[in-house]
């Protein structure tokens, strides 16, 4: 039941471990990432944290300027606990946060969720063609990244 979920956005509140263990064991994104990796995304972006009681079950992170840009990243919710809505409330919250407000792009980049982030605006690009990257699929299995 999701009347006790509760979400949050104090980094003192961030269950390091948690998701340190889902994104290095479990994503498909982010496999074999080091902790040092991890922490240091942490300190520099807005982490939005799912709680069920004292036991962090959701995680979201988004990378801004707080001005006219937004990156949504490293969202899950642990495998024990998803279909119980928790994704859509922790969507919810980040949409709904006073600092991601008035930005002219919100990004994301998705393999299976499509879904769920198209019943909050999402949609492909309208312009590919303008958007380009440098994408590293296997940085965190082949690199020495501290």
């Amino acid at each position: 039941m999701t009347d006790a979920f509760e979400i949050t956005t104090d980094p003192a509140r961030v269950d390091r471990d948690v998701v340190f263990r889902y994104l290095s064991g479990h994503s498909t994104w982010a496999r074999g990432i080091s902790r040092a990796v991890v922490e240091r995304s942490l300190d520099h972006s807005l982490c939005f944290s799912g709680y069920v009681g004292s036991t962090q079950v959701a995680f979201a992170r988004v990378i801004s300027d707080y001005a006219t840009f937004a990156n949504l990243v490293d969202v899950f919710v642990l495998p024990d606990r998803r279909g119980q809505g928790y994704s859509k409330r922790m969507m919810e919250a980040v949409l709904a946060h006073p600092q991601l407000q008035g930005l002219r792009r919100f990004t994301l980049a998705t393999w299976d969720a499509h879904s769920l982030y198209a019943r909050y605006g999402f949609t492909s690009p309208s312009r590919p063609e303008s958007l380009m990257e440098r994408y590293f699929p296997d940085i965190y299995a082949n690199a020495a990244t501290p």
